[in-house]
């Protein structure tokens, strides 16, 4: 699936948790082009369920695993149908409580759905020292940690800074968020210690909903902003009081069976 650049990988055979990591490499050394790898599973209190590799949570591929089930749902009930009436599924996604993800497909034959995400409200949006003196945005979901940086860096400098960071802050995840406020461009940085990636992700949806929370809390209101990455320009609503929808597309790419030794 291709959630705005941020090609993500969706398991439909049950892995075990201990083994989902390995697997998730040898699957993304066959498709070079995804960032991610998240595996499906079954759960009685959401309409779908979804563990990425390392334990994450991630907006993206909870839209992905949502659109996915769309779209067998619409080709269940009328193959020849070109849009679907608006659905909501209820996703439960490693890091988080379940989120609610709308869906609408898009006519045309393209493959591409629209979605909006009701994604939790951050644990934490704060303003945080470091022991370097550095001092950042912080904002703090259930599985990620986003830093929030209004400058740029050598590509090497910020990979080492989003480890040590991760360590600092003690995240399952850690996104350095490079802010250019007046262009309204996002260039996002995403580091899963427990899978042992590191990406320069053409979008991220909860980097993109932690820099939401950062300017309504910011500027005491809620605040409506189209976020340009390199994949696209997915769009945040974010209110002082914490609530975030995360309007973006996912395309389907492709679906193929692959055997895999770990």
């Amino acid at each position: 699936m291709d959630p705005t650049g941020n090609v993500t990988i969706l398991v439909e055979t049950p892995v075990p948790a201990a083994e989902q990591c390995a697997v998730a490499a040898k699957l993304m050394e066959l498709e070079p082009t995804a960032e991610q790898v998240g595996f499906l599973e079954s759960r009685p209190d959401a309409d779908v369920a979804l563990r990425m590799a390392g334990g994450e949570f991630c907006a993206n591929a909870a839209m992905s695993a949502a659109v996915l089930a769309g779209m067998d749902a619409a080709a269940a009930a009328c193959a020849c149908c070109e849009r679907i009436a608006d659905s909501f599924l209820t996703v439960s996604v490693s890091g988080a409580e379940p989120i609610v993800v709308e869906l609408e497909a898009r006519a045309g034959g393209d493959d591409v759905w629209q979605g909006t995400v009701r994604l939790p409200r951050p644990l934490a949006v704060e303003t945080v020292r470091f022991a370097d003196g550095q001092t950042c945005p912080v904002v703090t979901f259930d599985g990620i940690v986003h830093v929030i940086l209004e400058c740029a860096m050598p590509r090497e400098d910020a990979e080492a800074l989003a480890r040590r960071r991760c360590a600092e802050l003690h995240a399952d995840a850690l996104g350095l968020m490079f802010l250019d406020r007046a262009e309204q461009r996002l260039t996002p940085l995403v580091y899963v210690p427990l899978a042992d990636t590191m990406f320069w992700e053409n979008s991220c949806g909860s980097g993109t909903a932690a820099v939401g929370a950062y300017l309504a809390k910011e500027q005491g209101t809620t605040v409506r902003v189209p976020l340009r990455q390199p994949g696209g320009t997915p769009e945040i609503t974010a209110s002082p009081d914490g609530a975030l929808r995360l309007r973006g597309s996912v395309r389907f790419v492709h679906r193929r069976t692959v055997e895999t030794d770990i």
